[in-house]
């Protein structure tokens, strides 16, 4: 009986598995459905924030389109001052990468796993982020909703990772994140491992039903659930380990250009 395939990519969420927003994400939606007439202390404004949650990972038009449903136009309006306001946060007060984060992508990538970051955040929100991280060549890919047809919860950036990454068989791509609609991206794409990240956007119980395969703590854990005996440092709390992939040397796709508007 053969054993799992090796894990030859990971594509990872960002906000709230990879990097740490300081509830930035969380006022920037607050602030957008404020320009709407929608304030604190509302019953509107509760629903609305119920939405964001709910809808956790999915591209900020894409919230805001099941949020105002009787207008693309006010959907729009939305997302371009959730945009103007995560980026001012952002230039405030920056963003950090979440505990044990860059050591397991260093594992990883060192083990011969190709890294992707992939984010419900539009293409200049991305380059941002990864402006403010220092991520750039950290990773080996990095993509938008824009780079693809359709964002979380489809699977399209997953199989797009996979495409210009040259993973051979779907089974050998692995997903972590912390929102159900990512997950639920993972499951769609047909990835080996679906990991739910238990960090951010949502409870285990809801990345389990959306598909998740294991769950586990931190980034801190992935290594070890995917890369078994061969990762060093703390014990993931899913059972089991993936293979680990052959050492490859340097990424032999290019790392996704920055937007030239940053």
């Amino acid at each position: 009986m053969s054993g799992p395939l090796p894990v030859s990519l990971v594509c990872c969420g960002l906000l709230g598995t990879t990097a740490d927003d300081g509830g930035i994400l969380e006022r920037a939606f607050a602030e957008a459905c404020a320009t709407q007439g929608i304030v604190p202390g509302t019953a509107a404004y509760a629903h609305c924030m119920v939405g964001v949650h709910q809808s956790r990972g999915q591209s900020a038009l894409d919230v805001f389109r099941g949020l105002f449903s009787e207008g693309q136009g006010r959907a729009e309006a939305a997302t371009l001052s959730f945009e103007r306001s995560f980026r001012a946060a952002v230039d405030r007060t920056g963003l950090k990468p979440a505990p044990g984060a860059e050591q397991a992508i260093g594992q990883l990538r060192d083990a011969g796993v190709r890294v992707c970051l992939i984010t419900g955040l539009s293409r200049r929100l991305l380059s941002l982020a990864l402006d403010t991280l220092g991520w750039w060549r950290q990773i080996d890919l990095a993509l938008s909703p824009e780079d693809v047809p359709r964002g979380c919860p489809w699977p399209d950036l997953m199989l797009s990772a996979m495409l210009r990454l040259g993973v051979e068989d779907v089974r050998e791509a692995a997903y972590a994140g912390s929102t159900a609609s990512g997950v639920l991206s993972g499951k769609r794409s047909g990835a080996g491992v679906v990991a739910g990240v238990l960090t951010g956007g949502h409870t285990g119980d809801r990345l389990r039903t959306a598909g998740a395969t294991h769950l586990i703590e931190g980034m801190a854990d992935l290594p070890a659930l995917l890369l078994g005996g061969a990762a060093a440092g703390p014990a993931s709390s899913a059972t089991g380990a993936v293979a680990a992939a052959p050492a490859r040397s340097a990424p032999q796709v290019p790392l996704e250009r920055r937007n030239s508007g940053l």
